[in-house]
């Protein structure tokens, strides 16, 4: 099921793209109050943008101003939305964005050729692990993917490993879609009850929310911890609720798949440029055939390096790296630029740490500082030295840490929606 866009020539999958772009100027010019302002006071006409080069005549739009003109942004009444759905706000107040019945038929096409993309067929049953409530466009994409692929589907929900398993055992799925560090949670309890998991008919998990590759694609502490106790394939999974698209993994695990039927990518430095080929910036997108309110070079906040080199797998669309980091949440820490991802990475290696979530704030003198708050059932002094020499080895820095309760890191973990973990508390202004 690789639809044949992707499959085509570069020079045909930006010709096809150009003519979609046009289309969406002229809709959002006549119906979208925000971009009819924009148009205005950079004196843009629809007409005037007829490449994928002239993206750039246009200024991109930032989270903070789909926060502040959210409403603005709709390009029907809102008596055609029949879905509300919400970010998860890590980086700030939670936007709203509502679909149309035609944006869930969108949605659920984004989801079932993802899914395809990775393996899943229609003779598959995949568990949810997530949840589908709470305003969560993620569990409601892929339930509406699955059933559009035509295979099955079970709605678990988060967290319970007892319920988990004993829906596995019955129901004998053989994907779980899931957020990696979860599945350690359920081979310890399969290890705890005498569950074999490498007969339990899983075959694979389709991952959301935590990364699971090395910028080389290689498997990260995360993921080998997960393949040393269990064998099931590992695909990753990008998203995010403003560009209802996903970029999935292939059999080839080289990175995500982009869907250009869906989306237009663009990596921009700072200055809002395209970066060179191979090189780190913010993924910058524009959505494709998105009713209620598409987005013009919205500013997604997630630094990645894209891949253009074709697939082993047919397609020759980009594919995007694992998420370096997130803008906001760049550190300067004592002259080192880190992102939370690499600190995460470094903590897998510790089976005793139990939980943790860092937190960074600004000192007395307004340089960042790091604080890590560290669960651990085990922890002596020698465990919190042996981390802060890992970090000194591996990242050139030795942050604060800090034991507390694994009740404590847990609460600090959940999110105000409590819809997904978070592990990063950012207390900067």
């Amino acid at each position: 099921m690789i639809p044949e866009i992707e499959k085509a020539s570069v020079k045909e999958i930006k010709a096809f793209q150009e003519e979609k772009l046009r289309g969406l100027l002229g809709y959002v010019a006549d119906n979208s109050p925000y971009y009819r302002r924009v148009f205005k006071r950079y004196k843009i006409q629809a007409s005037d943008i007829n490449t994928l080069e002239d993206l750039t005549k246009i200024p991109v739009t930032t989270k903070e101003q789909l926060q502040r003109h959210n409403d603005d942004f709709l390009c029907v009444p809102k008596s055609q939305i029949i879905d509300f759905v919400t970010t998860s706000g890590t980086l700030g107040e939670p936007v709203t964005l509502g679909q149309t019945d035609k944006d869930l038929d969108r949605l659920a096409h984004n989801e079932a050729i993802s899914l395809a993309c990775s393996g899943v067929g229609e003779n598959d049953i995949l568990q949810m692990t997530t949840t589908m409530d709470r305003r969560f466009m993620a569990g409601l994409a892929y339930f509406l993917g699955v059933r559009k692929l035509g295979a099955g589907i079970i709605r678990v929900g988060a967290g319970i490993p007892e319920l988990q398993w004993d829906t596995i055992l019955k129901f004998q799925p053989t994907y779980l879609i899931v957020v990696p560090s979860f599945l350690l949670k359920l081979i310890q309890y399969a290890e705890n009850h005498g569950i074999d998991i490498n007969t339990s008919g899983v075959k694979g998990a389709i991952c959301i929310g935590e990364s699971l590759r090395n910028q080389d694609f290689s498997l990260n502490v995360l993921a080998e911890k997960i393949k040393s106790k269990w064998n099931i394939e590992l695909f990753s999974t990008y998203a995010s609720t403003e560009m209802s698209t996903a970029f999935a993994e292939c059999s080839e695990q080289k990175g995500g798949h982009h869907h250009p039927e869906l989306i237009i990518a663009e990596i921009l430095d700072e200055d809002n440029q395209p970066v060179e080929a191979g090189t780190e910036g913010e993924l910058t997108i524009t959505t494709l055939g998105v009713e209620a309110m598409p987005l013009l070079r919205f500013k997604t906040g997630d630094i990645v390096v894209a891949h253009t080199s074709p697939c082993a797998c047919g397609r020759n669309t980009m594919r995007l790296g694992p998420v370096v980091g997130r803008k906001k949440q760049m550190i300067k820490y004592k002259g080192t630029t880190l992102y939370p991802p690499a600190m995460d990475n470094l903590l897998n290696d510790f089976e005793e740490v139990d939980g943790y979530v860092f937190e960074i704030y600004h000192n007395e003198i307004g340089t960042d500082e790091i604080l890590i708050k560290i669960a651990s059932s085990s922890a002596n002094h020698k465990l919190m030295q042996a981390i802060k020499d890992h970090f000194r080895s591996k990242l050139r820095v030795s942050p604060n840490i800090e034991l507390c309760p694994n009740e404590e890191i847990q609460k600090l973990r959940m999110s105000k929606l409590g819809r997904k973990p978070i592990s990063v508390i950012d207390k900067r202004a």
